[in-house]
């Protein structure tokens, strides 16, 4: 698997970010939103979040009725395709007793004292219990519905989508993918209405951005509207619990209002086409939301018709991307690839044994320039354009090892 430590630059980094996935967990009558919340005002760098981030397009349109009448259209348009994901499991059915105790049972001074009752917790049984919820959006007519990984994650979980009329189908979870914070479910049902994917590589920081969602888990298909209000975020998502942290890297910001059960809604521009899939909030903020760029999930669609489940290249190295500063404290003779190098634990390896890269003859502190005349720098990714290959690809790396250039062929690998 690619690992890297990601160090990108002008970029706000949150490092405690929630998932806007609603769970309610009812056993023994514990009830919890499964959110986390955290002070802003510590995480480094958000002040420096240019002015279009903060400011709200609400208003500001000198054509305010025109716009105000495309969001509506754009609702209607839209509101039909979005789904509500139910998530339940068979829990554990606990009931009180009053068990009857006597200390001195047995013995001369039994009739002497009066029985105690003590509480006693027995189960009885399991029983089919809703445990959260999340937000989907049909994207063919026969039934695939995108959403978020984090949202179907349970594997012992069963799923029913709500569509928008009311009814109610049990779904099956086709594919998670194993990169992304994406997955594709699937209804027995056909002539859906759909949404249409846009181009995310055309968002525009300003632009209009419609959420729709499963808001707390309750108020099915709650509409908000804001801008996009920042691009390529990187971010470590988790629960309320400090688990499933991931991270998240080239997520979309938005100031559009994503709630907890807003976790797989559809981000949608005012062509009504989905610019992004809606996957985490920073609780306690001003409305700072978080959305998948669309594209990633183009391509998990087209694998899952054509083989049916998600698959990855991977290259097998562990690296540093390099930029000016990074060249000039480490004497290095070129201000931009990726240095293969080794993590901070012992089991942090610079190449994966077997993988990719070893097998190609890639070694620690190599640095690869290029991948197909593709120049690697901080905004030009190894790991996005590696993940814009298949596996099974070969591509030419342009390498810098010892102080001499070579280029190596490397056949992209399945991560598993």
């Amino acid at each position: 698997m690619d690992q890297q430590q990601r160090y990108f630059q002008n970029k706000v980094i949150l490092t405690s970010i929630i998932f806007a996935t609603f769970a309610g967990f009812i056993a023994g009558g514990l009830s919890s939103d499964f959110f986390s919340k955290i002070d802003l005002s510590k995480i480094p760098g958000l002040n420096k979040i240019p002015q279009a981030t903060i400011s709200s397009s609400l208003g500001s349109e000198t054509n305010a009725p025109v716009r105000e009448e495309q969001i509506v259209k754009v609702v209607k348009g839209s509101t039909p395709a979005v789904v509500s994901i139910i998530i339940s499991k068979d829990l554990p059915v606990i009931r009180q007793y009053q068990r009857q105790y006597n200390p001195f049972q047995g013995t001369p001074f039994e009739n002497f004292f009066t029985p105690i009752e003590i509480p006693e917790n027995r189960q009885e049984g399991t029983q089919k219990q809703d445990i959260g919820g999340g937000t989907g959006f049909v994207v063919t007519s026969d039934g695939l519905i995108l959403t978020n990984k984090h949202v179907v994650e349970d594997t012992t979980a069963e799923y029913t989508v709500l569509t928008s009329d009311g009814q109610k189908y049990p779904a099956k979870v086709l594919a998670r993918d194993p990169v992304q914070d994406i997955a594709v479910i699937k209804i027995d049902k056909n002539n859906l209405p759909t949404l249409k994917l846009g181009d995310s590589d055309k968002i525009e920081i300003g632009q209009t951005a419609i959420a729709i969602g499963n808001a707390l888990a309750e108020f099915s298909n709650t509409v908000s509207v804001g801008v996009v209000s920042g691009l390529k975020r990187s971010i470590a998502a988790s629960n309320n619990f400090g688990a499933s942290t991931e991270q998240l890297d080239n997520v979309i910001q938005t100031d559009a209002a994503i709630n907890p059960g807003n976790s797989g809604g559809p981000l949608i521009n005012l062509a009504g086409e989905v610019i992004g899939i809606n996957v985490a909030i920073a609780q306690g903020a001003q409305n700072i939301g978080f959305t998948l760029p669309i594209n990633y999930a183009k391509r998990d669609l087209a694998q899952v018709k054509d083989s049916g489940k998600i698959s990855y290249p991977y290259l097998g190295v562990r690296y540093r991307i390099i930029d000016a500063d990074f060249q000039k404290k480490n004497n290095l003779s070129v201000d931009y690839g990726a240095l293969i190098i080794r993590g901070e634990n012992k089991d942090d390896l610079a190449i994966i044994p077997g993988g990719p890269a070893d097998k190609a003859g890639l070694v620690e502190n190599d640095i690869i320039l290029e991948v197909d005349d593709n120049k690697i720098t901080t905004d030009n990714q190894l790991a996005q354009i590696v993940q814009n290959h298949n596996v099974g690809d070969g591509v030419a790396l342009k390498v810098l090892s010892k102080g001499k250039e070579k280029t190596v062929t490397v056949i992209l690998e399945e991560r598993k």
